[in-house]
C-alpha cells in the first residue's frame, strides 16, 4: 500500500510518521518527500492491510502537523519511471545509457532488439563485445561535450550515433563525467528521416488534401468543430484519412499543444485493450509489472485520445469508456482508486455504428455520447474530379523519398487512375504511385506502370450518387465507362468503334468529361 500525507514541513514529523506503523509491526519499505516546500510525505508499505491503516488512520491525523492521509497508486518516483519508460519504449531508434567504464546502464526496447538480447539483460553488458575499435568512453573525455552524427559499424548495419554526455556534481561543487546518453540512428533510412520531417512541414488541415468539393466541404465542416470540447465521431471507409482529420481537429483545437495519444480498437483483446487505454495498479494480475502502467489517457491529460475503430471496442470497454465521457473518471485494472482528467475523445469507424446497436453490439447510450460532433469522410471513388491534383502531389512526394526525378502521368495512365473502383480509398492511391514512381525508368509513368488490383471490385449501381435528375446520374455513369474503357481504346475512333457510335460523338463526350486529350 501507498500512503500520502499532506503535512507541515518541521523537524522530526517523519519520525513521528514512521514510529505509527513501528509501534504496530508494519514495515516502511521506502519513503519519499515532495511538494514545493517539503510538505507532502509517500511512504510504500507493502504489508499494511486495509483494516491496519482504518485503524491507524486516526491516529496519524492526531499527529502535530499532519493534516490529511490518502492512498494513493504510484508514488512520484515510480510514476516519473513509469512515464520515462513509456517515452523510450516509443522510440523506434535505440537509446543507451552508458557509465564511464564503457558498460551499458539503461536501454529502451529498440536498443536491446539492435543487442539481440532482452531489454532486462542489456544493463550490465560492455560495449566493447559490440564495438571493439571504439573506446567511447575516452572519446566522451576527450569532447566533453555532445557529439552528433558519429559513424558507427555495429553488426552488419551502420548508425549515425548523437552523443550526449551526463555530468554529476561533485561535493566540491567540480562537475565530473557520468556517462553518456547515446541515440543511434540507421544510416540507410536517413533519407526517410528527411521526407517525413518534409511531410510534416505542413501541418494540421494544411496537410488535407482538398482538390475535390466534397472533401473541401469536410473540411470546412472540420475546422469548425476544431475548437469545440465535445466528443466527435469520424466515419469512413478504410483508408480515407480519418486519423489525419482527427490530428488536424486536435491541433487546431486549443488542445493543440498537448498530447495526442492514437488506439487502434480493432484485434486487440479485450484485456489488452483494456490495459493499454486505462493502465493497471501495481500488482493488479500476473506478469504485471510492480510499479503498474499508465495507460493512454493519463499520458494524454490535457489533450486528445483518438479510439479507431471504436466499432470493435469490448462491452466492457463500452461501459468504462461511457463511464469517462460522462464524468472523466476511470479506474486503473486492478485499482479501487478513482483517476479523473482532462481529455477530448475522437473516434473513428467505418462500421454503421446505429445497425450495431440495433444488433445490441454497441451501446447506443455510448453512441450518443460519442455522437455529439460528427463527420463523415467521402470514398476516393466519389472525389474523382480531384484525382488528377492528388495524384501528382502523392507522385511528388514519392520522388522526393526516392530521390528520383519527378515523373508525370500518361493521359492513358490517368484515365485509368480516374476509372478505378479504389477499395483502399487515398492510403492505395499513395501506395500505387509510390509503386509506380519506383517501378518507371523514363520520365513518363504510364499504364502498365500502375499495379491495380481487381479485388472489391464493385458491381452495379455501388458507388454513383443516385441523388439529382437522371441527366446527371446518366451523365456520370457515363463518365465512369469512357474513363474504364478508354486506356484500353486510346482514341476516339477506337473507342467509338467499340461502343458503336461515330468517333465525332465519343471525341465530345471525351471533352465533355475531361478524358485523354482528344480536341
Amino acid at each position: 500500500m501507498r500512503l500520502k500525507f499532506h503535512c507541515q514541513n518541521r523537524i522530526g514529523i517523519l519520525r513521528d510518521i514512521v514510529a505509527q506503523f513501528a509501534d504496530y509491526g508494519v514495515n516502511v519499505a521506502r519513503g519519499e518527500v515532495g511538494g514545493d516546500h517539503g510538505n507532502t510525505i509517500y511512504l510504500y508499505l507493502p504489508q499494511l492491510l486495509n483494516a491496519q491503516l482504518a485503524t491507524l488512520k486516526p491516529a496519524l491525523e492526531q499527529i502535530p502537523g499532519v493534516f490529511g492521509v490518502k492512498r494513493v497508486s504510484l508514488m512520484p518516483s515510480e510514476r516519473r519511471h513509469l512515464e520515462l519508460d513509456a517515452l523510450l519504449s516509443s522510440l523506434s531508434d535505440p537509446v543507451m545509457s552508458i557509465d564511464m567504464e564503457g558498460h551499458i546502464v539503461a536501454a529502451n526496447r529498440a536498443a536491446g532488439q539492435m543487442l539481440g538480447v532482452r531489454v532486462d539483460e542489456v544493463p550490465g553488458l560492455s560495449l566493447d563485445r559490440y564495438l571493439p575499435d571504439l573506446d567511447l568512453p575516452a572519446l566522451i573525455r576527450r569532447n566533453n561535450a555532445r557529439v552528433n552524427g558519429l559513424r558507427l559499424k555495429l553488426g552488419e548495419a551502420t548508425y549515425l550515433a548523437d552523443i550526449s554526455p551526463l555530468h554529476s556534481d561533485k561535493d566540491d561543487d567540480v562537475a565530473s563525467l557520468a556517462g553518456a546518453v547515446v541515440t543511434l540512428h540507421r544510416a540507410d533510412r536517413i533519407g526517410e528521416r528527411i521526407y517525413q520531417v518534409q511531410r510534416q512541414e505542413l501541418r494540421g488541415f494544411d496537410a488535407l488534401f482538398q482538390a475535390s468539393p466534397r472533401l473541401a466541404a469536410v473540411i470546412r465542416e472540420a475546422r469548425r468543430m476544431a475548437p469545440l470540447d465535445a466528443p466527435l465521431l469520424i466515419q469512413g471507409e478504410t483508408g480515407t484519412g480519418k486519423e489525419l482529420l482527427a490530428r488536424a481537429c486536435h491541433l487546431a483545437s486549443p488542445r493543440g499543444q498537448a498530447p495526442f495519444m492514437a488506439l487502434n480498437c480493432a484485434g486487440l483483446p479485450e484485456s489488452m485493450a483494456e490495459t493499454e487505454l486505462f493502465g493497471y495498479a501495481p500488482g493488479a494480475f500476473e506478469g504485471a509489472r510492480p510499479e503498474g502502467k499508465l495507460g493512454l489517457l493519463e499520458l494524454t491529460a490535457g489533450g486528445t485520445i483518438f479510439l479507431d475503430e471504436v466499432g470493435e471496442m469490448s462491452p466492457r470497454l463500452q461501459v468504462k469508456l461511457l463511464r469517462f465521457l460522462q464524468d472523466g473518471g476511470f479506474r486503473r485494472v486492478g485499482s479501487d482508486e478513482e483517476t479523473y482528467l482532462d481529455v477530448r475523445v475522437i473516434c473513428a469507424t467505418q462500421q454503421d455504428l446505429p445497425a450495431l446497436c440495433a444488433e445490441g453490439r454497441f451501446r447506443e447510450d455510448l453512441y450518443h455520447r460519442l455522437n455529439v460532433l460528427s463527420l463523415t469522410v467521402p470514398p476516393l471513388r466519389d472525389c474523382l474530379d480531384g484525382i488528377e491534383p492528388l495524384a501528382e502531389h502523392f507522385l511528388d512526394r514519392a520522388a522526393r523519398q526516392i530521390g528520383c526525378p519527378l515523373p508525370r502521368l500518361s493521359v492513358e495512365a490517368l484515365a485509368r487512375l480516374a476509372g478505378y473502383h479504389w477499395p483502399g480509398n487515398v492510403r492505395q492511391l499513395e501506395n500505387v504511385l509510390f509503386q509506380a514512381a519506383s517501378l518507371c525508368e523514363g520520365e513518363v509513368i504510364e499504364a502498365g506502370h500502375l499495379r491495380l488490383p481487381a479485388v472489391g471490385k464493385r458491381q452495379g449501381l455501388d458507388g454513383i450518387d443516385l441523388e439529382g435528375p437522371l441527366a446527371d446520374i446518366l451523365g456520370e455513369v457515363e463518365r465512369r465507362v469512357l474513363a474504364a474503357l478508354y486506356p484500353q481504346y486510346p482514341s476516339s475512333r477506337q473507342l467509338g468503334k467499340r461502343l458503336g457510335v461515330s468517333h465525332t460523338t465519343i471525341a465530345n463526350k471525351l471533352k465533355r468529361h475531361g478524358i485523354g486529350g482528344e480536341e
